[in-house]
């Protein structure tokens, strides 16, 4: 495996670290089944969060961090970190839909807000680097599909509801909000993370492309593509084998028990090379990693855009787990959250390896 040259330390949200202060408890005398087993560099405790539960967040290249909610009786669903155990609505309340105006009911269905100069249910974020057309830009990703009070229940979404919105980092200024069309974003999608590729031949415009991935639990998965130079949105691998789940998972977690359930969710984790050449991906309820070069999803120009994507993705193998986020270095090294076995996976796209780069009890779920 390579050294990294520019990874100097991998963001890890995990979600119940503080719970995790038992696993160094004595358990003299007592019948307690203690993990303390560990892998890799050790690991920091940065923040911990108290008040509202996280699901994603990204860090400045000043070291400011954010995070998202996923709201259903939180205040807000975008935060800034302000000191170890405190986070603040950002970039203000304002940009915050409060959670009476998240969603709406139309003859028994509920729907998520249309609201788009307004936050409803931020999933995923991502930091973009300064250049010659965007200050360094924090990039928000409103799924626009609120998990309402204490029912669980998920709101579907709308046009102009679900939204990804650009915010400049000198200024903390909203500059640019891309909305979906319901031919791209439907009504049951869930868009789940996001990646860049802002170099200046990416497109025609020269402004980037961005490539998002859509988990949805009604299995109509796939991988939406945004050209933020003209706004114009498309869907590729629409059910396609490697954007859906496997069916009858049942995945085990750490943490306190529950009923015997299947998860569905599709196409999750996404990440880039560092040309922007390849897309690796994997659905949340699959062991496999897949890729496909991105000139087969930046191509929707004719009516055979969409096979010649579908013949194209790559079957890398299997990892021994199910993954969640993804993030790389500039060697090209995927790093993969592996919430079944409380580690980060790396796969290296030169050896076709995929091995452990992290292990520790306090990792749980890892995205």
């Amino acid at each position: 495996m390579k050294p990294c040259q520019y990874l100097h330390y991998i963001p890890c949200l995990v979600s119940g670290v503080l719970s995790q202060q038992l696993t160094y408890q004595n358990t003299t005398g007592t019948r307690l089944r203690v993990d303390n087993g560990t892998y890799g560099p050790p690991v920091e405790e940065v923040h911990y969060f108290y008040d509202q539960w996280p699901v994603g967040f990204a860090v400045s290249s000043k070291g400011r961090i954010f995070a998202s909610y996923f709201p259903g009786n939180y205040t807000y669903t975008l935060g800034e970190v302000v000191n170890a155990t405190a986070e603040r609505p950002y970039p203000g309340p304002e940009w915050n839909v409060p959670p009476s105006e998240i969603s709406e009911e139309w003859d028994g269905i509920l729907f998520g807000s249309n609201n788009d100069t307004g936050f409803i249910a931020v999933q995923a974020l991502y930091v973009t680097p300064q250049t010659d057309n965007r200050p360094e830009t924090l990039w928000v990703l409103d799924v626009g599909r609120p998990t309402v009070g204490n029912t669980g229940q998920m709101a579907y979404a709308r046009p102009g509801g679900t939204k990804l919105v650009a915010i400049s980092l000198d200024n903390n200024i909203v500059t640019d909000v891309y909305t979906f069309p319901s031919s791209v974003n439907y009504p049951d999608a869930s868009l789940n993370d996001f990646r860049f590729d802002i170099r200046e031949n990416a497109t025609e415009g020269g402004q980037g492309i961005v490539y998002l991935s859509d988990e949805s639990a009604e299995w109509r998965n796939g991988i939406v593509v945004l050209d933020l130079g003209t706004g114009e949105s498309w869907r590729h691998l629409d059910l396609h084998p490697s954007t859906r789940g496997t069916y009858g998972v049942v995945p085990s977690y750490q943490g306190p028990g529950s009923p015997y359930s299947h998860f569905t969710q599709g196409c999750d984790g996404i990440q880039l090379d560092p040309t922007g050449s390849i897309l690796y991906f994997s659905p949340m309820t699959s062991d496999y990693l897949y890729s496909i070069e991105t000139r087969y999803l930046k191509d929707h120009s004719s009516a055979v855009s969409s096979q010649a994507a579908n013949n194209n993705v790559k079957n890398l193998g299997q990892r021994g787990g199910n993954a969640n986020g993804f993030e790389a270095d500039s060697n090209g090294l995927i790093y993969q959250g592996i919430p079944e076995h409380n580690a980060v996976y790396v796969y290296d796209p030169v050896t076709l390896r995929t091995e452990t780069f992290i292990r520790d009890p306090r990792i749980i779920w890892p995205d």
